[in-house]
């Protein structure tokens, strides 16, 4: 059996007024992303991760910011064709284990729903997916609440 461990990271700045999107789901906040398509951080890390095992590059490569097709897009579409790359070069996800860093809002009441959202995408049951949170402890700049961060790491199996 092969077997592909792939990683993944991205951080945005936060900015007052903007939606935040975290697993594709809108999270009520006052502050959200600065970013060329909807700032989902961790959207963004489990792209990289997968691409990543895949040895397909990153996100960046297949969706560069200075292409417009690409400004304000929904990150679950660059999920989507993430997911088609991954496929079409012969692989499956075995799991995904994710965390979110930041300092405020409190999300875990929307982690069930984040899951569910982000397995439909993904094509795998949602015992697959581990999307946790942390905050920083009042420590950088996800601590001072200037960012988000995210973390991936993903295990892809050869079919």
């Amino acid at each position: 059996m092969i077997i592909r461990i792939g990683n993944g990271y991205d951080v945005h700045r936060l900015a007052e007024g903007l939606d935040l999107w975290l697993g594709g789901c809108h999270i009520p906040h006052r502050k959200g992303a600065v970013a060329h398509s909807d700032g989902d951080v961790l959207i963004h890390a489990i792209c990289d991760a997968l691409l990543g095992a895949a040895a397909l590059r990153d996100i960046g490569y297949h969706f560069p910011y200075t292409n417009p097709k690409y400004k304000g897009i929904a990150s679950k579409k660059l999920l989507e064709e993430t997911v088609a790359l991954i496929r079409k070069a012969g692989y499956e996800i075995s799991n995904i284990d994710t965390t979110i860093c930041l300092q405020q809002p409190k999300i875990s009441e929307y982690i069930p729903l984040m899951q569910q959202t982000l397995a439909a995408i993904l094509q795998i049951d949602d015992t697959q997916l581990s999307i946790k949170a942390t905050t920083t402890e009042a420590l950088g700049f996800v601590g001072r609440e200037e960012g988000i961060a995210a973390y991936a790491v993903v295990l892809l199996v050869a079919c």
